[in-house]
Formats: C-alpha cells, structure tokens, sequence
C-alpha cells in the first residue's frame, strides 16, 4: 500500500507531506482547490509523462516521492532483483522533474530509467478517473484479468511452457532444413572443405602452443650459449677439483683441530653436492634446448597452414574446429537418408500437438470464465446508473495467431446507452461513466490481480443520491481488501471513508502567492466538510443534521 506522499515544489504545492493508511481514504475540497494536482503528483511519480510546466513558479526543480509498503512475495521485488535494486518490503519512489524539462527518477535511491518506473507502477497502484489516460483499459491486461478471475493462471502457465517447446524445436528443424539447403548447393565446396580441415585436424590451443614453441626453438642458441657460460663460471680452471683437494686436507687435520673445522667442512661439503646439482640443472636444460632444425621448419609450416586455412575460412585458428563441425554436419545432413531431419518434424509435430489441446482447452476455459465475469459485472452496473449499459468480454480466438498466451485476443467492450453498439473501454465518451465500468469491473476482480492501492478521481460526478451511495459502498467493499483513495464531491461517499482529508487554495500570507493545503480532518471537522458539501457555501442546521445521519449510517 501507499504509506506516505511527499511533495515539493510542484504546480501551487509547495510543501506537502501525507501519511496514508489502508482501507477507504477520501479527498474533497472546493473546485479549482487542487485535488488533480495531487494525482497529477502521483502520477508523475508512478511514471506518468514529465513536464516542466509542472515545477511550481520560482523553483528550479519540482520532487514527488512516493513510499509503499508491500509483502515480500510481491512480483515487484524479483522485477528489481533482476536490476540490482535491493528492497525488503519497502519502496521509496523519487521522481525528480527539472524546470529545464529533463526528468529522473530513483527507487530507494537508486537511478533507475522511466522505463523501468513504468513496469512496476501498474503492480503498485492503479488511477481510475475521467480521463481515459489515467484508466486502466489496457487492452494486454485483460486477458491476464480474465486468467485470475477464473483461477487459469496454472493453465495458462502450462501453455506458455508448451508453446516454448514448440518455438524450440521449431528453431531447431529449421536450422536443420536450412542446413540440408545449404549444403546441397554447396555440396562440392563443403566436401572439398571438409576433407582439408579433416587432414589439417585443427585442435583447441594449437596457435598458441606452436607459437610458444617457434618462439623457443629461434632463440635456443642464446638460452644455451648462457647455460654455457655459467658452466665454465662454475667448473672451468678445474674449481670443483681443487675444491675436493682442499676438502680433503682439511678432513685430515679434523680430528685434531678441537672442532674448530668442522663448520668449514660441512660447508664446503654442501658447496660440492650443490655444484653437482647444477651441474644436474645446467647438462638437463642444454638438452631441452637442443632442437633439430627440422623441429622449426616443421612447426613453422603447420603453424602457416593453420592461419592460412583461418583466413580462407575468416575465422580463427581456433574457430577451425567449429568450422569442421559445421561442414561435417551438413554433410550429414545430406547423407544420413533424412533420418533427422524425420525426427526433428515427429518431434514438432507432437510439441505442437500439445499445444494445440492445450491451447483449445484454455480457450474454451476463458469463454466459460467470461461469461460468469459478464453476469457478475451485469449485476454490479444498476446500482451504478449503468442500468441500461451493457458489458461484454469478448474472446476472438485464431488459431493462425498461436503465442505464448494462447489462441485469444481478450477485450472487455461496453455499451454505455442503448442502440449503441459495443466499443473498447477506452471509446467510452463519458469519463464518469468510464469510471463506474471500472468500478463495477474493480469490485469483481478485487482480489484476482489488482494492484494493492487504487485511486478514484471524481467518479461520482453527474450522480447523487442512491447512485452515489452505491459507489461509495462498493469503494468500501474495496477497501475491505485493498487499500482505496477517491478523490469525491459525493458526501454519500465521503461518509463511507475510515479517513478524510479535505484539499484547499489559500493565499500565502506575505507573498500573496496562491498554494494548495492538505489536512486530515477530525470528526468534528469531517462532518463541517460534509455539511459543506450537502448545501454549499452556507452551512446549515439542517445541513449539519444530514451529515450526521450520513456520518452514523443511517443517511
């Protein structure tokens, strides 16, 4: 739900902070007060189109920040997930709206693109109105509605999964198809091509190896010229042999130096046994540096046929293999008797049959679920001056049309007066009465796929009486699940609410500038409003009394 409202600096709002709570909440206020600033704000922070001429006057940027409390398991989560957004229940939308005409916006202080913002914003709240813009009438989310409303949503799951299968292995067989074409009028070049990478025998890693080796073998003889030079350093002028003779002099006055020796001859011991290990190091890496010539000359000529066989292919040298493979494919392709090509088109064939009977039976599902979501609607629409409307859900089917969602194009249509015929949601010429649809529609499908907070701007208007005590007890059913803003000129409706804040313009005292304020009113205050609204200007003792009986129920 919508839990707080902030705004700055936005049309004749200067300041403005709202605290929201679930359950039924109504605006009122006098005409010109404001109330459609305050939705075009929401608006503007749920996605809406930027405008600068919404920054108030004098101020060089206008602030929307909107924070919704949602259960964990709500779908927006894994939506932001995917972008690296963290949230846990909470979400703080900031739409950021320059006087220069650029917008921004972040949720919980990460940018984010308007894009995104519009993705999520129909699963967080939904504005229903006068204006056919602010409606929820999109065409794409009808079937979905019609899908929750009769419990399809595993089905239709089902479906989706089914026709996946069918786009995969349709991929495939034509990949495969295309391949046999292919090869078939490449055939000579394809078996010439694939006879030499078969000779050639291309391995993984075989570029850089032959050309790590290449590199060795041209400068061995510097690497064995220093293994030669540090020999001689080491064992030249006979140094290990006059080493021995000394070693063994002094091993001889050992026993009669008092100790004094013996440090001297065990590292002079240790200096022989490491000079046979060099020795050991220095003979092992002269012979891994002895190359036949031939080794170079061969290498080099395998290493200029590999590149020479990437460039005739444009690939490279590793990309050979991937190149032989292909060739060896295709012809197979052409010398495997159809074999897979046969079981590529059985393997469509039943994917497809599948999905088909899954198709049909989710089709016929959407009819039978589409007719009890007419009757429901029928009923909701006398109580609402809809009495002689009609509404229809209409199902096209076109099995020619397959895709993940089915076989049916899903459209709620409507008839606002008799003898006119059946035209879109968003066709329909009063605003109010697009509003009541939408109601009538809303309080059916309260629970199956609605967003958690709805907006209602003035859809009482052009009605009084039991029309608008109508539309306010359904506001209430609403809110008894959802949470419920309306924006009202109806006291039948603004009775209904558990809070009212009443929307006013006032001049600024010192800068004689007009702005707009918003205050939650007490009960005492409530019912003034109420008065208000039943005889106008003048409030009345019986004015007063009125609200009352309204205020208890009893209106």
């Amino acid at each position: 739900m919508l839990t707080a409202l902030s705004i700055r600096d936005i049309v004749l709002i200067e300041k403005l902070d709202i605290s929201l709570e679930s359950g039924l909440t109504v605006l009122t206020g006098e005409t010109g007060a404001g109330k459609s600033i305050l939705l075009d704000a929401l608006g503007l922070a749920l996605g809406g189109r930027g405008d600068s001429s919404l920054v108030r006057h004098g101020a060089q940027k206008g602030v929307v920040t909107a924070a919704f409390s949602l259960a964990k398991s709500h779908g927006v989560f894994a939506i932001l997930a995917d972008q690296g957004i963290e949230a846990d229940g909470e979400l703080v939308i900031r739409r950021i709206q320059t006087v220069e005409g650029p917008s921004r916006a972040t949720i919980n202080e990460q940018p984010v693109s308007l894009n995104l913002l519009r993705q999520i914003a129909g699963s967080l709240a939904e504005i229903h109105g006068q204006h056919a813009d602010r409606a929820l009438v999109d065409v794409a989310a009808h079937r979905r509605l019609i899908d929750a409303f009769g419990g399809l949503e595993n089905q239709a799951g089902k479906v989706a999964a089914l026709w996946q299968a069918v786009s995969e292995v349709a991929a495939e067989l034509a990949e495969h198809r295309a391949s046999m074409a292919r090869a078939e009028a490449e055939r000579d070049y394809i078996e010439h091509a694939a006879e030499e990478l078969r000779v050639l025998d291309p391995q993984v890693d075989e570029e850089t190896k032959l050309a790590d080796a290449r590199q060795l073998m041209m400068h061995a003889e510097q690497y064995s010229a220093a293994l030669t030079e540090a020999d001689n350093v080491l064992f030249g002028d006979s140094v290990e042999a006059r080493l021995n003779a000394a070693l063994r002099k002094l091993e001889r006055r050992r026993e009669t130096a008092g100790g004094r020796l013996d440090h001297v001859c065990a590292a002079l011991d240790r200096v022989l046994v490491e000079m046979n290990e060099a020795s050991r190091a220095l003979n092992d890496a002269q012979k891994s540096f002895s190359f036949n010539p031939s080794d170079l000359e061969k290498s080099e000529e395998r290493l200029f046929a590999l590149r020479a066989a990437a460039r005739k292919h444009k690939c490279t040298v590793d990309g050979l293999a991937v190149i032989r493979a292909r060739f060896e494919n295709d012809l197979l392709a052409l010398t495997d008797g159809g074999q897979r090509l046969k079981k590529l088109e059985d393997r469509h064939g039943a994917a497809q049959k599948s999905y088909d009977a899954a198709a049909d039976d989710l089709s016929a599902a959407r009819k039978a679920v589409a007719k009890k979501l007419d009757k429901a609607v029928k009923a909701e629409l006398p109580p609402l001056k809809l009495e002689k409307a009609r509404f229809e859900t209409q199902i096209i089917s076109d099995a020619a049309k397959p895709g993940p969602q089915g076989i049916d194009r899903v459209e709620f249509v409507v008839a606002a007066n008799p003898g006119t015929p059946l035209s879109p949601l968003m066709k329909v010429a009063s605003g109010g009465e697009l509003a009541r649809f939408m109601l009538a529609l809303k309080v059916i499908l309260a629970t199956k796929g609605s967003a958690p907070t709805l907006i209602f701007d003035e859809i009482d208007t052009g009605v009084g009486g039991a029309v608008a005590d109508a539309i306010g007890g359904r506001l209430a059913r609403l809110a008894e699940g959802l949470q419920v803003l309306a924006v009202t000129h109806s006291p039948q409706v603004a009775s209904r609410a558990a809070e009212h804040m009443l929307i006013s313009k006032m001049e600024e005292v010192g800068s004689h500038r007009m702005v707009t304020r918003v205050q939650t009113l007490s009960e005492k205050s409530r019912r003034e409003e109420v008065a208000r609204m039943l005889s106008g200007a003048q409030v009345t003792d019986e004015a007063r009394a009125q609200a009352d009986r309204l205020l208890s129920g009893r209106g």
